[in-house]
């Protein structure tokens, strides 16, 4: 843990943003930055479960859904990512707007089935387990998928994806829709991570402390945390819980 912490710097604070109906906020997006070999790697988050990494590789698009115009203020996308099918991270229309020829798109293969042919052309799908190169960064599919009994239908295993995208020695886990699986609780040299937590159709706040608390990235994001029925989770109440050495930071993803 040391020396990762020593090997990354946090930049500026996290900036205000609007999720449904998908306005983009006048004030603009403003990011935390963590430092690599070759550079800064640059976290905007967009809303919800959407976010922008800029990186000396690249600028990935993690879940670009809505309006296109959240995104008119950042760089074009070199990479889209697309964890799963549900509509608050994957949307054709969305990503038609975003993409151009030279994007690379990498998805799991339910969402590549369901993409049209033009922008089948761009992408690449990987299954749990498979792993990708989105120019030199790497990508890899960790399972995504709940455990409890009552939620199995909302992602079942082996369909949907988390990604562990590496770039210059920084490795960041995205953990799109899934529970505090035995696949999270076995990641090892996580630096950043984003980590959903939402009842009913993720985990609640207390699984996703006891799992981070298990793989101690060094820093963490709560996202994804707005729940139907009550089922919404406070961000400082998860960092409340944390017993690991990582730091949360706190992306205002909601407004």
């Amino acid at each position: 843990m040391t020396t990762r912490r020593t090997f990354l710097r946090t930049a500026a604070a996290m900036g205000t943003v609007t999720l449904l109906p998908f306005r983009l906020n006048a004030a603009g997006h403003s990011a935390d930055s963590f430092d690599t070999v070759n550079g800064a790697v640059t976290i905007h988050p967009i809303a919800h479960a959407s976010f922008v990494m800029e990186t000396p590789a690249g600028v990935v698009y993690v879940d670009p859904v809505g309006d296109a115009v959240l995104y008119e203020d950042m760089p074009a996308a070199d990479f889209i990512l697309i964890t799963h099918e549900h509509g608050d991270h994957y949307n054709a229309e969305t990503l038609a707007a975003l993409a151009t020829e030279q994007t690379a798109m990498i998805s799991n293969p339910a969402v590549y089935d369901m993409l049209p042919e033009n922008l089948q052309a761009l992408t690449t799908a990987i299954a749990n387990g498979e792993s990708a190169r989105a120019g030199e960064i790497g990508v890899e599919a960790i399972p995504a998928y709940n455990i409890t009994e009552d939620r199995l239908n909302f992602h079942p295993q082996g369909r949907d994806n988390g990604y562990v995208v590496s770039v210059d020695g920084l490795r960041v886990y995205i953990s799109g829709d899934t529970e505090d699986t035995p696949e999270m609780r076995a990641l090892e040299n996580i630096d950043v991570a984003f980590v959903c937590m939402n009842l009913p159709f993720t985990m609640d706040l207390n699984a996703a402390a006891s799992a981070v608390a298990e793989f101690a990235p060094t820093y963490v994001y709560p996202y994804h945390y707005r729940g139907r029925d009550g089922g919404t989770q406070d961000p400082e109440e998860f960092a409340s819980l944390l017993t690991s050495e990582t730091e949360v930071k706190m992306g205002n993803w909601y407004s």
